[in-house]
């Protein structure tokens, strides 16, 4: 690393950039939380993507958002030249003293340390492969995966910390508001569910179709916890209604309610209600982990580095030959990480840590008990040994 620029001991206002998902953003607060331990005990304001600042006002470490469409993300949009030259302007009337650019280890910094270089912000933090010359102030070598590899929570505290920044608290963070988790209890309610404990919630929604458990078999899942006993409630976005419909046909009665939650808030509420959520490793697994909802992940292994941290968890995969391609779409096609956990095995991980955690107990001082005592996760390693393995259940150390 280059030494720390002087001043970061007197910084007052700190840009944060984050221009890829919620999750992401999720995984970032513990680094965001050291950011405002600094001396100067400084302003955070996010740069976000859509995504990104649409539950940013849930983020108690942030004080302001600007949303940004960044051409170099995936998910930006068409690319304008005059929206540039104005994010530029709004960071600049931001007065920043500092920006700290944080990126998974696949993407390149070098375009958001330009922006904020244009901005005139004077400090500038990042992970980066290449020599930065003037566009950082304050440079860590990509290390990743070459060297180490770290879950994404763990690189992004050793990120700021590089320049002092640093918390004793290194969960993650998100506030619901009150009025949301009123209006999900209600909803609750009335599909009968308000005194039910034995239900868990399935979200079957993700931006990429290489992390999407098989429709069918997530119709099976229902199936067979409804045999156990177990009520399963569906959530999902605007978007997701059609997915819904299709898992409840195939379901064959075995689902008490579906919900289409409107907003951030509204999901993040009927998670944090949940006794247990079952998801793809998508946002909504990072919600569940912010807010001590236990989660049974089915994880594509598109990337090793967003488990779910420090929450009771299992995490299910098959291991593949083509593990960690880091492709929306999977390009052998048969989506064979996901394709071949069985259902059956689904139910007995959720069954398994719904007991180990009291999911479906009167109490909830056994749930908060078990958060507390959940290790901090490590990224997924696959070992040789492990190339042609059964479903894998995992709830790692660090």
């Amino acid at each position: 690393m280059t030494s720390p620029s002087p001043g970061w001991d007197g910084v007052r206002h700190v840009l944060a950039v984050r221009l890829d998902a919620m999750g992401d953003l999720l995984m970032t607060t513990p680094a965001l939380r050291a950011l405002r331990n600094l001396p100067g005990r400084p302003r955070v304001t996010l740069l976000a993507s859509r995504s990104g600042a649409a539950i940013a006002p849930l983020v108690p470490e942030l004080d302001a958002t600007l949303e940004y469409a960044a051409p170099w993300m995936k998910a930006s949009g068409t690319a304008s030249a005059a929206a540039d030259r104005a994010a530029i302007d709004a960071l600049a009337r931001l007065g920043c003293d500092a920006a700290v650019i944080f990126t998974v280890y696949s993407q390149s910094p070098w375009p958001a340390a330009l922006l904020c270089q244009l901005a005139g912000i004077p400090r500038r933090l990042a992970h980066g492969r290449e020599k930065p010359y003037q566009l950082l102030t304050d440079w860590l070598p990509e290390p990743e995966p070459d060297t180490v590899l770290r879950h994404e929570v763990r690189r992004q505290l050793d990120l700021v910390a590089a320049v002092g920044a640093r918390t004793a608290d290194e969960s993650l963070s998100l506030q619901v508001p009150a009025e949301a988790r009123r209006h999900m209890r209600r909803r609750l309610a009335e599909a009968a569910l308000a005194r039910e404990r034995r239900w868990v919630l399935l979200h079957p929604g993700a931006s990429a179709p290489s992390r999407r458990y098989p429709v069918e078999r997530y119709g099976r899942v229902a199936a067979e916890l409804a045999r156990a006993g177990c009520r399963t409630v569906l959530v999902g976005g605007p978007d997701d209604a059609e997915l819904l419909d299709a898992i409840r046909c195939r379901a064959g009665g075995a689902v008490a309610a579906s919900f289409v939650t409107s907003s951030p808030e509204e999901l993040a509420a009927l998670v944090a209600l949940s006794p247990l959520l079952v998801a793809n490793n998508s946002g909504p697994a990072h919600v569940a982990a912010a807010v001590g909802t236990p989660v049974v992940v089915l994880y594509a292994l598109t990337n090793p580095q967003h488990t779910p941290w420090r929450v009771p968890q299992r995490v299910l995969y098959e291991s593949v030959p083509c593990a960690f391609c880091y492709r929306s779409e999977c390009p052998a096609g048969h989506h064979g990480c996901l394709r071949r956990i069985a259902p059956e095995a689904v139910a007995a991980a959720v069954l398994e840590l719904a007991q180990a955690c009291g999911s479906f107990g009167r109490g909830r001082a056994r749930r908060r008990a078990a958060r507390r005592s959940a290790p901090a996760s490590l990224p997924l390693v696959l070992g040789p040994r492990q190339a042609s393995s059964a479903s894998r259940s995992f709830a790692r150390t660090e």
